[in-house]
């Protein structure tokens, strides 16, 4: 049953970001072939200036094995993954560079180093996932979030998720993109939590609590992804059917949902970690290099808008 059609980086993401600067990137202890090679397909792209941080014997071990010229690159010295992760955000804290990307190391040291006071990385936002979901051929986004790092996310987390996912699709073009609050049901009941959150989510996202996007819910699947299922049910509205990003409940549902995609669908996963001063490139150990090149795309993108979101603020 699984997919043996071959992922693609999408065209248009790629094509976008390589008519953007290229990003100053720390790679986060790159010691494995596989994330050595994804900084490089990234650099060879054009899309980052990588800074390679973690131990250098072993990044030239690696560099030699894919026969990649480190000359004119700059490397950080670090002992082990903790202080890698803790220098990358340390030269992300200090402006030297503009987006993180996770090499082989896990996930947790990563976001320990993100959220230390000292590497001056925190906002007022909660940290959030968000997985950019294309099919093979298609221009048509998907986003999923929050997949990977909210296990149980209270409501309070949630407008903070939402609010990471929807300033993500701003920067890709939707202006008012259409979020669907996913629960197991569309009717607000005790017995499903998810279905109460969904609906306080919608009234606050009515009185302005959650900004910038069209939010429906609470919808199951189904509804949120097919127009018949939606016509079907008597279920109206703008994202029934049409929803830009899907808002799950918590991190299983979400990470059964983007996997599904990615094995039955041959569906490209794009991750960003949003919430920081800086985007976050983080991607799993199974991801192929066509998810690992478009969430760099996806994260030289998103910098753009800030950084283009930033200077109009200043110009008023």
């Amino acid at each position: 049953m699984l997919s043996t059609i071959p992922r693609e980086c999408p065209a248009f993401l790629l094509e976008r970001a390589k008519a953007l600067p290229r990003v100053v990137t720390a790679v986060v202890n790159p010691v494995n072939q596989l994330s050595l090679e994804s900084a490089r397909q990234a650099s060879d792209q054009g899309l980052i200036e990588p800074v390679l941080v973690g131990d250098p014997a072993q990044i030239r071990a690696q560099a030699e094995a894919i026969d990649w010229d480190l000359h004119d690159l700059r490397l950080l010295a670090a002992a082990d993954e903790g202080q890698s992760a803790e220098l990358a955000c340390a030269l992300a804290g200090a402006g030297e560079a503009a987006a993180l990307m996770k090499g082989h190391l896990h996930t947790d040291a990563l976001l320990r180093a993100v959220l230390k006071r000292e590497a001056g990385l925190r906002t007022a936002s909660r940290l959030s996932h968000v997985f950019h979901m294309t099919l093979p051929g298609s221009d048509k986004a998907l986003s999923i979030t929050d997949a990977v790092i909210n296990v149980q996310p209270t409501l309070v987390d949630k407008i903070h998720i939402a609010q990471n996912a929807i300033e993500l699709m701003h920067a890709l073009g939707y202006q008012l993109p259409r979020m669907a609050v996913l629960s197991g049901t569309e009717e607000v009941t005790r017995s499903m939590p998810s279905s109460q959150d969904a609906a306080e989510l919608v009234k606050l996202a009515a009185i302005g609590a959650l900004r910038g996007a069209c939010v429906e819910g609470p919808l199951a699947f189904d509804n949120a992804v097919s127009l018949e299922a939606a016509r079907i049910k008597g279920i109206g509205g703008q994202v029934a059917g049409n929803a830009d990003i899907l808002l799950v409940p918590n991190l299983e549902a979400g990470n059964m949902l983007f996997k599904q995609m990615v094995y039955f669908m041959s569906a490209t996963a794009a991750g960003l970690v949003l919430g920081a001063r800086v985007p976050i490139i983080l991607t799993s150990r199974a991801d192929p290099l066509e998810a690992r090149l478009a969430s760099c795309a996806l994260a030289s993108i998103f910098i753009d808008h800030r950084q283009q979101a930033q200077a109009r603020a200043l110009a008023h």
